[in-house]
Formats: C-alpha cells, sequence, structure tokens
C-alpha cells in the first residue's frame, strides 16, 4: 500500500548523504516521500525522486568554514534551536492538508520530530552518528553539560527550549527530547557504537552504512605504477588545514612505490602546498568511496562517513580527527586495531609516514578489516532500513 512519508533534514552533507539511499528506496518501493530541505541540496534530494518541500535555514552554510560556528558548546547548539523556532512555521505551511503517514528525520532536525508529534504518526529518527547507551546521561552528557548550565546563558538557552516544545504540546526535557528518540535507526555500523552492549535495541536498530550506486560522483582509475595508494581527506567541513596538508606531502612525496590522492576542499589554495611531486594528485574534491575502493590506506578526520566507507572497503587508517564525534570515532578505530589515532598536534610528516606504512604493511590489520567487513554486510544498509520502516507503516504506533 502507497504510504506518504515525510523526511526532514538540515541541509549538512553528514546529515543528508548517509540516508539518500534509504530515500531512494522508499520511493522505488512506491511510497510517495516529501522532503523538507533548505534549497542548496534540492538537486540532489530530488535525484531520488522525492518530492520537494523547500524551507529558508538560517545555519551557515554547508561549506562554511567551522569557525563559522563558534568556539563553545552553546556556539553550537544554539544556531540548531534558533533555526528550528524559525522553521517550524514554514513547514506547518508547506505540508497544510498534506500530513504524512509517518516522519522520518534527521536528528538535528527538531521541527521532524516535533511534527510528528503534532500530527499523532510515528517518528523515526535517522542517526548518522553515536547514539546514546544506559548511563550515557551520567557518563557524558551531565559532565559536558554542566558548567553551561550553570550559566545565565546556558539557562536561557533550555527555558527557550522547553518554552518552544510546551507550546508544541510536549512536556519533555529538551534532553530526552532530541537525545532519546522513541524509535531510531542508527546509519552506521555497530562497531564504531561506543558502549554497543548497553543500547537499547528495543529503540535503536543498527542498519550499518546505506550505500548505492556511487557512479554518478565520478571514477577514479590507480595510475600505471602505483603499488600503492594513499586517500587523504578531511571531508567537506574541517579542510582549512594547508599546514597538514604540506606535511602529508612531505610525508609521502616521492615516497618509491606510493601515489598519493590529496583532497584540500575549498578553502586552500593548491598553491600553499608547494612543490608538489608527481606522485600526488591535489584535488578539492574526489570520489572517495572509488577512491577507497582501489586504496591502501586512508588518512583521515574520522567523520562517521568517512570512517564506515574506510571499513566498508577494508583500507588501513590514519585517523586525525578535528571535532565532535570524530575523536570518539579516532578510538573506536584504533581500538578495533584497524587504525591509528594521531591527534593533529602531533601528525608531522615523520609520524604520519611511519603510521601508514606500518598498518598497510601489517597482515593482522587486513585479516581485522575483513572480519569487520563481513559483519558490516550482515548489518542490511539500506534494503533493511526500508523494510524497517515499512514495517513501522503496517503496525502504527502513536509516538
Amino acid at each position: 500500500m502507497t504510504s506518504h512519508i515525510a523526511m526532514f533534514s538540515i541541509a549538512a552533507h553528514g546529515h543528508v548523504n548517509p540516508h539518500l539511499e534509504v530515500i531512494r528506496e522508499l520511493v522505488a518501493r512506491g511510497h510517495r516521500v516529501t522532503y523538507a530541505i533548505p534549497p542548496v541540496f534540492a538537486d540532489k534530494v530530488a535525484d531520488t525522486g522525492a518530492e520537494l518541500k523547500l524551507w529558508n535555514s538560517t545555519l551557515p552554510s554547508p561549506d562554511a568554514d567551522p569557525e563559522d560556528w563558534g568556539d563553545t558548546l552553546l556556539d553550537n547548539v544554539e544556531p540548531f534551536l534558533n533555526d528550528a523556532i524559525q522553521a517550524l512555521p514554514q513547514l506547518v505551511e508547506a505540508y497544510e492538508g498534506d500530513e504524512p503517514d509517518l516522519v522520518l528525520y534527521d536528528t538535528t532536525s527538531y521541527p521532524g520530530a516535533v511534527l510528528a508529534r503534532r500530527w499523532g504518526v510515528t517518528g523515526i529518527s535517522l542517526s548518522t552518528h553515536m547514539v546514546a547507551w544506559e548511563g550515557y546521561e551520567e557518563e557524558v552528557a551531565e559532565p559536558m553539560w554542566r558548567e553551561p548550565k550553570q550559566t545565565e546563558r546556558g539557562q536561557a538557552y533550555f527555558a527557550r527550549f522547553r518554552a518552544w516544545l510546551e507550546e508544541n504540546g510536549i512536556t519533555e526535557d529538551p534532553d530526552d527530547f532530541y537525545g532519546r528518540p522513541a524509535r531510531s535507526l542508527v546509519l552506521i555500523p555497530k562497531v564504531l557504537q561506543p558502549n554497543a552492549d548497553r543500547v537499547d535495541e528495543s529503540v535503536y536498530t543498527f542498519v550499518g552504512a546505506c550505500q548505492g550506486d556511487r557512479t554518478a560522483e565520478g571514477e577514479w582509475q590507480r595510475p600505471a605504477g602505483a603499488e600503492k595508494v594513499l586517500l587523504v581527506s578531511l571531508g567537506s567541513a574541517f579542510t582549512k588545514q594547508p599546514g597538514f596538508y604540506r606535511e602529508c606531502v612531505r610525508a609521502f612525496g616521492d615516497l618509491p612505490g606510493w601515489h598519493v590522492v590529496l583532497q584540500i576542499g575549498k578553502r586552500v589554495d593548491p598553491a600553499e602546498l608547494g612543490d608538489v611531486p608527481a606522485n600526488v594528485e591535489v584535488h578539492d574534491w574526489v570520489p572517495q568511496l572509488a577512491v577507497l575502493k582501489q586504496a591502501d590506506a586512508f588518512i583521515t578526520h574520522a567523520g562517521a562517513g568517512g570512517s564506515q566507507e574506510g571499513l566498508a572497503t577494508a583500507t588501513p587508517m590514519v585517523a586525525v580527527p578535528q571535532a565532535v564525534d570524530q575523536f570518539g570515532n579516532a578510538d573506536m578505530l584504533q581500538a578495533l586495531g584497524v587504525a591509528c589515532h594521531l591527534p593533529m598536534e602531533e601528525a608531522t610528516a615523520e609520524r604520519l609516514r611511519e603510521a601508514v606504512l606500518e598498518l598497510a604493511g601489517d597482515p593482522e590489520v587486513a585479516r581485522r578489516l575483513s572480519g569487520i567487513r563481513a559483519e558490516m554486510a550482515k548489518e542490511g544498509g539500506t534494503r533493511r532500513a526500508a523494510d524497517l520502516i515499512e514495517a513501522e507503516l503496517a503496525s502504527p504506533k502513536d509516538r
């Protein structure tokens, strides 16, 4: 039976790309899917076959400098609440007379969760990062928020959040509202989840990476004579690191047998790298998965997307985290025995070269990666996510 499914997200690569294949699959199964998204992602979303519900966001642009988000925890979270409050009336109007049968929402889309409640339909959170475990609040959230909650600014933030929720008939504390969904599909491999044994799997279901055909992003071919290939990428946001890229060039430029694919983003001029040897190709963007399928090593910021792509392609990683969940991902990858967590301040040419050569030459690392890739394949990915969403449609619950 055809149903109307509404998807809500913010305009951020790391929060849209991971679930696009799920949306495409639901459309292919005959469901009518509407997708509420700012115009900057309109073409990418429309390509899935979903109908667009466009709204205007006040968040920094997807390719903004991370410095635009500020330095403190409150700097980071206030823009999301501000955006949610101004977005909600736009979305109410967009869906007037066209309410869905089920709501999917990215963890950062507070309006999606609010509207599911207002409409009295099932709401499912799609998490592109780690989720809360039993004890998370005491071990992580409470210590992290202790100081901000004692400030006038922090108290005003939570008072505003509570008031907005109450205006929409929601009495939960903001922490529980966005941190403890009633139902969630987790779009990361379970091996990347801290304390996975303490996650409530009646709420959170790990479906793993939801990858699809990426040929539209472009192909990449290993050059003739390249015995080993290294990909260096800090993702799409934390790319303004010319000094780090120079260390990578120094570490692997002219290293016999190695070919380097260096992605530097849009905020670094290639001229800042100095003389680049012939075995290093420099780009502002690359088709990452296509390169990783042929790579022998990966220097990554350890974002959720890059981490799972490295695991899915069984590529040893040197993790140089930049922000937020990346530090935890780097620790998880190192604990799995398939990566080295190298803090940015220690990422010298010598340390980078040593870490890459050690990992790429270790048969035990290759064995572990092969086992993890096999386990990830069993998680089901896109099809399982779509199956679980359809199962919720078949037995709607009041969420």
